[in-house]
């Protein structure tokens, strides 16, 4: 139209166009509207109309890998071991032995060490599940971590020089009133005469001269033809098979040490001791050897 501006032009193609409801026409070079239609909030604008809450279009979900894991079960668990207790969320499709792994992060306890047990022992191939185990569930665990193994598993030369540093403590035989009571007697002037710093072997003839624990005299005869030690005092002979003998224990006099206190067990308790005073220390291993069994003279 001539005489009129071209930006006029357009405001008149505009303003026919909706007057027809014919819809506008696009233009490649003007800005695309703000909003939900166009240039600020008003409906001619291009707004929402008023009173209505503006919508905006809905979001793509977006996976972040968490979605299989927040699908699982869970079954809440009371772990007790060791007189500790733990709350646990645990997967109700996860098998007795992923559970073992879970106790092993709570506990340090290695699964190998691990005993679990739920009405019975648990077994690791199938899941809690299949277990039929509900929530508030126990699970009994038992075992020892490796710390506490080595600690109570004492070396056994340990453990024997232990029980000789106990012994060590104790009163020594010849200070305990029982015997005091004899050695106070003194050394008999008929006893066999000692070397001491000698081993030998038993002597052909009795040893003589000795008390027993009544302080009356006593003898020692080996008879090795018959297996058998005759135990003599004034009153009677007592004729003892060697294998009736459990044991035979001494410990030399203090003072004297040259000369021992010998017992030798008739019985099974240390009531049945049969003790002897003043026995010559050479002969002391020849007669445990002789009565024990662990060699013989001919």
């Amino acid at each position: 139209f001539p005489g009129v501006p071209r930006g006029g032009l357009y405001t008149i193609i505009m303003a026919a166009a909706a007057a027809d409801g014919a819809e506008e026409p696009s233009m490649e070079s003007e800005e695309l509207p703000l909003g939900c239609g166009g240039q600020g909030d008003s409906p001619a604008a291009g707004g929402c109309p008023e009173g209505e809450e503006r919508q905006d279009p809905p979001l793509a979900s977006v996976s972040n890998g968490g979605e299989a894991e927040s699908g699982k079960e869970l079954v809440e668990l009371k772990v007790i071991w060791n007189k500790n207790k733990y709350d646990v969320k645990f997967c109700l499709d996860s098998t007795g032995a992923e559970l073992k792994q879970k106790i092993h992060s709570l506990t340090g306890l290695p699964p190998a060490m691990q005993k679990v047990m739920f009405k019975g022992l648990l077994p690791e191939e199938k899941t809690l599940r299949e277990i039929k185990i509900t929530n508030g569930a126990k699970i009994m665990v038992v075992g020892s971590t490796i710390n506490d193994v080595l600690a109570v598993n004492t070396p056994k030369e340990a453990a024997q020089q232990e029980v000789k540093a106990e012994e060590n403590k104790k009163e020594p035989l010849c200070r305990q009133k029982q015997h005091r009571k004899v050695l106070d007697k003194g050394k008999p002037d008929d006893v066999m005469p000692s070397v001491k710093g000698v081993q030998e072997r038993l002597p052909t003839v009795p040893l003589s001269g000795m008390y027993n624990k009544s302080g009356g005299k006593v003898r020692l005869t080996f008879k090795l033809e018959q297996d058998q030690l005759w135990i003599g005092t004034k009153e009677r002979t007592e004729k003892l098979p060697m294998g009736s003998i459990k044991n035979v224990v001494s410990e030399p006099i203090e003072g004297h040490e040259d000369y021992h206190m010998m017992a030798f067990q008739l019985g099974p308790t240390e009531a049945s001791y049969y003790w002897v005073y003043w026995v010559p220390t050479q002969y002391v291993d020849a007669i445990k050897d002789t009565v024990l069994g662990k060699w013989q003279y001919f």
